[in-house]
C-alpha cells in the first residue's frame, strides 16, 4: 500500500518508512477476509499522515498461508528454551510440523524487503522499518525484532499470544520471558507496542503480558519507547484491532 502523493515525492526524492505487516489478506479489503472483517490499515494510516501524526509510511502486508500459520509465526527458539519432553509433546501435538518461524523471517528480510527497497523509495535503516501483527502475528513481530534488531527498529503486538496455545499453561509463555530476557535487543534504537483486550481469548492474556513489561522495564525500555495497553471491553477480532490500530501507529 502507497500512500497519496507517493510517486510525486518519490521523485522528489523522499524516502518512506515501511511497516511490514503480517496476516496481509486481513488488512484492507474484507472481501479477501475469511470472516467479512477487515484492519482497514488505509484508512487509519492515510488518517494519521494527513494530520500529521505518522510519517508517510509505506505498508507491505505479507499474506499467510492458513495451513502454515501456526508452525510459520510461533517463534522458533522459544522451543529452545522448553524441556525436551514437553518440546517434543508441543512440536508434535501443537505444531504438528518442524518450527519455521526462522525460515519465515528470513523470507522477510532476505527476500522480501530487498526486494521492496529495490522496487520503491524505501528508507532501509531500522530507524525506518517496523514490524506489526496481532495474536500470533503479535508474537513473530517480536521475535522479528529479537532476531534481527539492525532490521527492525520497532515492533507492534495487538493481542500478543503470550499463551502459546488457546488455554493457560507454564511451559510455552515460560519459554517465551526466558528467551526475552536473553534476546529483547536494547531499547537504545528500539520501539516496542503490546496491547490486549479483556473478552475472549484475549481475557487470557493480562498476567502473561505483566511479565513481559517487567521484562521490557528490565532491560531498559521507558515510556519513550515502550507501550503497553489494556482495552477491557475488547475482543480477540479484526473490528477490535482496527478500533485501537491508532494506538501503535
Amino acid at each position: 500500500w502507497l500512500p497519496d502523493g507517493y510517486a510525486d515525492k518519490a521523485r522528489a526524492g523522499k524516502r518512506f518508512q515501511v511497516l511490514y505487516m503480517h496476516d496481509g489478506q486481513m488488512l484492507f479489503d474484507a472481501s479477501t477476509t475469511w470472516n467479512g472483517t477487515a484492519w482497514g490499515v488505509q484508512d487509519t494510516l492515510a488518517r494519521l499522515m494527513r494530520e500529521g501524526k505518522v510519517e508517510d509510511t509505506i505498508v507491505v502486508a505479507v499474506f499467510n498461508i492458513e495451513r502454515n500459520r501456526y508452525f510459520e509465526y510461533f517463534p522458533q527458539k522459544f522451543l529452545d528454551e522448553m524441556a525436551p519432553a514437553a518440546r517434543a509433546a508441543f512440536q508434535r501435538e501443537g505444531l504438528k510440523s518442524a518450527p519455521k518461524a526462522d525460515d519465515y523471517l528470513r523470507f522477510l528480510v532476505r527476500e522480501l524487503k530487498p526486494f521492496v527497497d529495490a522496487k520503491y523509495a524505501t528508507r532501509r535503516d531500522a530507524a525506518g522499518t517496523f514490524v506489526m501483527g496481532s495474536s500470533m502475528g503479535g508474537l513473530i513481530s517480536v521475535y522479528a525484532m529479537s532476531e534481527y534488531p539492525q532490521v527492525f527498529g520497532g515492533a507492534a503486538g495487538l493481542s500478543t499470544h503470550w499463551p502459546g496455545i488457546g488455554k493457560p499453561n507454564a511451559a510455552l509463555p515460560l519459554a517465551a520471558f526466558n528467551y526475552l530476557n536473553r534476546k529483547l535487543p536494547a531499547p537504545q534504537g528500539h520501539k516496542l507496542y503490546q496491547d490486549h483486550g479483556g473478552v475472549g481469548l484475549d481475557a487470557l492474556y493480562g498476567p502473561y503480558q505483566v511479565f513481559v513489561d517487567q521484562i521490557a522495564r528490565d532491560r531498559g525500555y521507558t515510556d519513550a519507547n515502550y507501550l503497553s495497553k489494556v482495552f477491557p471491553e475488547d475482543d480477540h477480532n479484526e473490528k477490535a484491532w482496527a478500533a485501537r490500530l491508532e494506538a501503535p501507529l
